[in-house]
């Protein structure tokens, strides 16, 4: 057996004590150092649980509206009057501000959709061969959504006509599973005014995964649905007629609720300036064309009211009239001030309510 002798001496001069140490007895001394690869049972206390994360982003979009209470009720206030005026006016007032709405989202999203070849896509299917036909048929998805039907509460795969392909690989993850936990913290902040959920709800949308192109289309739409549910008149909170400023994502929801609130405001005041404007076109055009007779007339009214720009084909087909009854109207309403021509040019002509 190997043994190691260690002699300790005093000033250097006398030994003092000799030890002879057996090398294997001093290696099992050393119970400070690991020995071979065991697994130690955790019997550790388990630490302070933290909350999830979506408790904190609900907290903070909590704190903000805490913060704009004040504005927020003044924007519900207009909203509100906003549903109600919709509620006692025509159907067609519902459609003519979903158009206006599309139009400005587009405009928004990138897709540059004008207010003529919008009426031309949803109203007849026509295009030109610079229009781009995904960007129209985003645009008229949005027009759809504005105008009526079941809202994303209820399905968010229908409402955003997205559903997941029948062959998907391990590593995608799945859109009903994203939109589900978009869904969950929506519905987690049910205690939250519906305009400040539409808030944090559209800011969220990216984070959940939501986004692909065309994906603030989506997102606003979405957004202003939420913002309405709580009417019965009003079928979406218009956020892009005053230009779209609250739609901008930058800051903290503190920053984010103030420009969504003042655009919101500038929007509902603007759709309230438009119905004034084609509830009192629409009494003086009503009385001036009194005397004339057969169903065309009421019926071209009727169309004018519900669509912000009209062609003559556009007109025979919603009312059934013939082209010839369509365009002696036309030309009778434009002779006395009623509507106005905006292209002005021999084909393709449009016109719109001389305000």
């Amino acid at each position: 057996m190997k043994t190691q002798a260690c002699t300790f001496t005093d000033n250097f001069n006398d030994p003092l004590i000799t030890i002879e140490e057996d090398e294997a007895t001093h290696e099992e001394d050393l119970w400070f150092l690991p020995g071979p690869l065991e697994e130690e049972p955790d019997n550790l206390p388990l630490g302070p649980r933290t909350e999830p994360p979506d408790t904190a982003v609900i907290e903070d979009w909590a704190k903000a509206e805490g913060v704009h209470a004040a504005r927020l009720a003044r924007v519900a206030g207009r909203l509100g009057a906003l549903d109600d005026r919709l509620l006692r006016g025509p159907e067609g007032w519902r459609h003519r501000l979903a158009l206006i709405e599309a139009a400005d989202l587009s405009w928004f999203a990138g897709d540059r959709v004008s207010s003529d070849r919008l009426a031309l896509w949803i109203s007849m299917r026509l295009s030109g061969a610079q229009d781009d036909p995904n960007a129209l048929a985003r645009v008229g998805w949005a027009v759809r959504r504005l105008t009526g039907g079941p809202g994303p509460k209820a399905d968010l795969a229908a409402f955003l006509d997205r559903r997941d392909p029948e062959n998907i690989e391990d590593s995608a993850e799945r859109f009903e599973d994203r939109a589900g936990g978009w869904l969950d913290v929506m519905a987690a902040a049910a205690d939250l005014h519906p305009i400040t959920r539409a808030c944090m709800g559209f800011h969220l949308w990216s984070l959940a995964g939501l986004g692909q192109r065309g994906d603030q289309m989506e997102a606003a739409v979405t957004a202003s649905r939420i913002a309405a549910s709580d009417g019965s008149g009003a079928v979406f909170a218009p956020l892009a007629m005053g230009g779209a400023g609250g739609l901008r994502v930058s800051g903290p929801p503190v920053e984010r609720l103030a420009r969504w609130l003042e655009g919101m405001a500038t929007s509902c005041l603007t759709a309230m300036r438009h119905l004034d404007d084609i509830e009192s076109w629409f009494v003086r055009a009503e009385t001036e064309m009194s005397p004339l007779s057969g169903k065309t007339p009421p019926a071209l009214l009727a169309t004018l009211t519900e669509w912000p720009l009209v062609s003559a084909p556009m007109a025979e087909a919603i009312t059934g009239a013939s082209r010839t009854a369509v365009q002696r109207n036309l030309a009778w309403m434009e002779a006395r001030g009623l509507i106005r021509e905006v292209t002005r040019q021999g084909r393709y002509r449009l016109w719109c309510t001389a305000n």
